[in-house]
């Protein structure tokens, strides 16, 4: 009689780094993916969005998704260009927002073509999108969807499991298992005390557990840092300026409206127009209502999102807001400030004393944003170096990750000690501090591994 077949695990991605989530996971003959993310950032981590993968992509059988962050969604589209022919597996709330930002990632990527070709800045020529907002639609139609807690089998033999990971709506972790052993993969996993989203389930028991890390070296303030963000839309508004933060259009860009509304109601801030220029953002905006089950909103917290919020639609109404008449606050992707309409904005803006730029999240290495709050007195856009005179602020506190503590506390939710613990999707030293604090308070052996490093349950 056979023995039964052990899955390994391969780290095609987030090692070293908070982007390109991409676990392969061997079966026997035969390849699952847990996401399929964009590497962003440093040059050298984006490049690896160019360069063939380490398997071709016909010989992967299925993907299963934490979630629909681009840094760990975003290669479908060309995954699927490349052969890939399987299902891709999510979470109801994953799947409704994959239908929204992996069209809008297409077509960014081919505005950004058609941007460098006609002013002559890219190295390239022509310079091409990874692809287009066609291939991004024609990948949705691999989607399948599966309830939470309701056991699926991406793999004959392999069975995937989704329970909650609270960061944004169809966040999950994902336990795969077969006979002979078990893993279970965080995804990016939520804050308990989240102002909108709802805290993460109890840790799955597995044989290997794969853990995010990106704050894995530091705790959030405790609450969540609204003050220091009224401080700071106050006084640019003293000033006579504009306060524009950067935000992740799935998640955050919610919660920070949500915060500045209430911020607004209680009197601590002057009752400024506040904007929100994402057409991506404005489309989720509308998933809080359909997802209510997944947070805390109530349906008046909904009800003055929809009312209270000034949505940007056109490309006329996101040029004329480059130069507001008035003190304003401006919400507007992308959180790290790559991409997006806040990079026009950001051009019109960063020269100005009177305004703010705001932080509210995590910075990947790379980024204009990590660049900003460095101190950078100029930053490269569009091909020239713009000035920043500006106020440039990182509010802590703020972002949709577990911090240091409560990724541990997940980890306490365990029913037993797995085998193994690796600490990925993190910067070197937030993970390696994360996997000290493993082996310290749970004696279990733990690991941060390199890129495509080979584990086995």
């Amino acid at each position: 009689m056979n023995a039964p077949l052990t899955p390994t695990l391969r780290f095609l991605g987030a090692t070293g780094t908070v982007t390109g989530s991409r676990y392969l996971v061997e079966f026997g003959d035969r390849r699952l993916l847990v996401d399929c993310g964009l590497f962003q950032g440093l040059k050298q981590l984006r490049l690896r969005n160019w360069a063939p993968l380490p398997v071709p992509a016909s010989s992967i059988d299925a993907v299963v998704l934490t979630h629909a962050h681009i840094d760990h969604s975003g290669f479908l589209p060309r995954l699927v260009d490349e052969g890939f022919r399987g299902s891709i597996h999510a979470t109801p709330g994953t799947a409704d927002l994959l239908s929204i930002l992996l069209p809008d990632s297409g077509r960014l990527q081919e505005e950004d073509a058609r941007y460098a070709n006609r002013h002559g800045f890219s190295r390239h020529s022509p310079a091409l999108p990874l692809y287009t907002e066609a291939q991004a639609l024609h990948s949705l139609k691999q989607v399948r969807r599966h309830e939470f807690g309701q056991a699926f089998e991406p793999l004959p033999g392999l069975m995937a499991t989704f329970s909650h990971a609270g960061h944004i709506i169809g966040a999950a972790s994902v336990r795969l298992a077969t006979d002979a052993g078990s893993i279970t993969f965080s995804g990016d996993l939520g804050r308990p005390d989240d102002p909108v989203m709802l805290p993460p389930a109890a840790a799955p028991a597995s044989d290997i557990v794969v853990i995010e890390s990106t704050y894995g070296d530091r705790r959030h303030p405790a609450p969540a840092n609204a003050d220091a963000l009224c401080d700071v839309i106050a006084r640019t508004a003293a000033r006579g300026g504009t306060t524009l933060i950067p935000a992740f259009a799935v998640g955050r860009a919610q919660a920070i409206l949500h915060t500045i509304l209430r911020l607004k109601a209680a009197g601590r801030i002057p009752d400024l127009p506040l904007y929100l220029n994402s057409p991506m953002a404005t489309r989720v905006t509308r998933l809080v209502q359909t997802h209510a089950d997944e947070h805390r909103l109530t349906e008046a917290d909904r009800r003055d999102l929809v009312e209270k919020v000034r949505y940007v639609r056109s490309e006329e109404e996101s040029r004329a807001l480059n130069h507001p008449s008035f003190p304003s606050v401006i919400v507007a992707a992308s959180g790290m400030a790559t991409g997006g309409r806040v990079l026009h904005h950001l051009e019109a803006m960063a020269p100005d004393p009177r305004n703010a730029v705001v932080f509210v999240g995590h910075q990947a290495a790379g980024t204009r944003g990590a660049t900003m709050l460095a101190g950078a007195t100029s930053i490269r856009m569009h091909g020239q170096w713009v000035p920043v005179r500006a106020e440039v602020v990182a509010v802590d506190g703020m972002s949709s990750h577990a911090d240091q503590e409560q990724l541990l506390a997940w980890l306490a939710t365990l029913s037993r000690a797995p085998h193994h613990v690796y600490v990925t999707h993190g910067e070197p030293q937030p993970a390696d501090t994360l996997r000290q604090l493993i082996e310290e308070r749970f004696g279990w052996p733990a690991s941060v591994p390199e890129y495509l490093d080979v584990a086995s349950s």
